[in-house]
């Protein structure tokens, strides 16, 4: 029997890349699943789920969705890419302040069993060694200042529930690497680095822009891997909060933008690097001893694959519509 068969888990913002790929793993193990929806219509149906319509800034909302749950994985945010991030970075703060305070509260009053937050890798200072959960240090990349302490607070109010009262709450706080893969955001104003190069080079735009010099690294992590690190990590009674769910490996944007071109045969020549677009941290590499050492889970799939795999997905998936268009052809 799988840890999760027979229980009655709440996917908060099961519209999005980890939403919708979590939810098809509980169910592949036999979990009974309620799903809220916000705004935008079902990417993803399964007649099994329980979908709900909310808005999970509002108190009462969060009070519905929580009750008769087991364990609730709260992955709905207010996030972007680096452009809003630079232009607007206000956007991340009252919004998803309100959702994982109220969305804590609401668990705790109705008894769920578990917690599940989705942190982030922008706690971290700018570092030229790979971060351990430890690292934090309130000194964060500055572009990242406002997030990154909407997320660090956000953990601290998890850890609030799982240590710092009478009747605890369990938490997990889990800080992923950069996520991509199927499901991912490929509107162009929502977009991260690699569902926007997957897109360009679908697309076929010439010249091919790249933002910055493509020197920029990174902790790239295919979405399966991170779902199947997340939940290995969730069953664990002993692990300890936070931990890193990365890959482990040192990738450049150039390395992401080569695996594109192998994959869709497009020449390097009409590559173009723009200086004078937003980027974000030129560095970020993420030590996954933690989870190696207290779980079984490694990551399995290479950029290359995960790469070809997305681009398979997005080719079959957008073959009728632009991502502009999704809403108005579901």
């Amino acid at each position: 029997m799988s840890y999760y068969s027979n229980k009655r888990i709440l996917v908060a913002g099961g519209n999005g890349l980890v939403g919708i790929n979590l939810i098809k793993k509980l169910l592949d193990q036999g979990a009974i699943i309620t799903s809220t929806v916000y705004k935008n219509k079902l990417r993803f149906k399964d007649k099994r789920v329980k979908y709900i319509e909310c808005d999970l800034t509002r108190m009462k909302d969060c009070m519905n969705i929580t009750r008769d749950i087991d364990y609730v994985f709260l992955v709905a945010a207010n996030s972007s890419g680096a452009e809003t991030i630079e232009q607007r970075p206000l956007s991340h703060l009252t919004p998803n302040i309100l959702i994982n305070s109220q969305m804590l509260e609401a668990s705790y009053v109705n008894k769920i069993e578990k917690f599940c937050f989705i942190s982030s890798n922008t706690v971290y200072p700018l570092t030229d060694f790979p971060v351990k959960e430890n690292d934090v240090n309130y000194d964060f990349f500055e572009k990242y200042y406002i997030v990154g302490w909407m997320k660090l607070f956000s953990e601290k109010m998890c850890d609030m529930y799982n240590t710092k009262i009478s009747n605890t709450m369990k938490t997990l706080v889990v800080r992923p690497g950069n996520l991509y893969g199927p499901y991912d955001k490929f509107k162009w104003s929502e977009s991260k680095v690699v569902a926007a190069l997957i897109r360009k080079g679908i697309e076929k735009k010439v010249p091919f822009e790249v933002w910055g010099d493509g020197n920029d690294i990174k902790d790239f992590l295919y979405i399966d891997d991170f779902i199947e690190g997340m939940l290995v990590a969730f069953e664990q009674k002993a692990i300890s909060n936070p931990i890193n769910i990365a890959s482990g490996e040192r990738t450049t944007i150039n390395d992401v933008v080569d695996a594109i071109c192998d994959v869709l045969s497009i020449k390097k020549s009409t590559i173009v690097y723009k200086s004078d677009k937003p980027t974000m941290i030129p560095r970020r590499l993420i030590n996954i001893d933690k989870i190696k050492k207290e779980t079984q889970w490694r990551p399995k799939i290479s950029i290359e694959e995960g790469i070809s795999k997305t681009i398979d997905w997005y080719k079959n998936y957008y073959k009728d519509f632009k991502p502009e268009n999704e809403n108005a052809y579901l």
